[in-house]
């Protein structure tokens, strides 16, 4: 394995912290649908974006083809995208079920849309739809890091991981 360039502290604690709070929404979800909230997860993937601006990732090594660099980079869109997305799916969805959105205690979110019976719905199909696609898009990547850690051993996996020294 090479050592390479790392991803900041930082940013290895934002993906690992995500990575567990993503799993357990989507695990705590299947079996209770409408009673997790996801606003905390929003605040967090704000911060990770604005870290992700700041300190950008290492280079992908040359030897991956072009398509596998397109995938990873478009895996990571799609991730970051749906992070954002589906908090704010299930915020509007709650508000459209007329359900209030606890922040902590006395303290509520405000409703985004409108009581409405029909949007409720809709974006609750949307919301299962967009956690599927979320469930898709993780199983790949970590698909794609075990690739770098077992086969590759090319210093991808290495760079996230927050347990090896460079």
């Amino acid at each position: 394995m090479t050592d390479g360039p790392r991803f900041t502290v930082v940013s290895r604690i934002l993906h690992w912290g995500m990575a567990v709070l993503i799993l357990a929404m989507l695990f705590i979800g299947i079996g209770m649908v409408a009673t997790v909230s996801e606003r905390y997860e929003l605040l967090v993937v704000v911060v990770r974006i604005a870290n992700r601006l700041f300190n950008p990732p290492p280079p992908l090594p040359r030897h991956l083809p072009a398509w596998q660099k397109l995938a990873a980079k478009a895996s990571h869109f799609v991730l970051y995208a749906l992070m954002l997305t589906m908090p704010l799916v299930g915020w509007g969805m709650l508000s459209a079920a007329g359900y209030p959105i606890v922040l902590y205690g006395p303290l509520h979110l405000p409703p985004i849309l409108p009581h409405d019976a029909a949007l409720y719905a809709a974006l609750r199909s949307a919301h299962t739809l967009l956690a599927y696609l979320l469930f898709a898009t993780i199983l790949a990547h970590l698909g794609a890091a075990l690739m770098h850690a077992l086969i590759h051993r090319d210093g991808v996996f290495a760079s996230m991981a927050s347990w090896k020294r460079p």
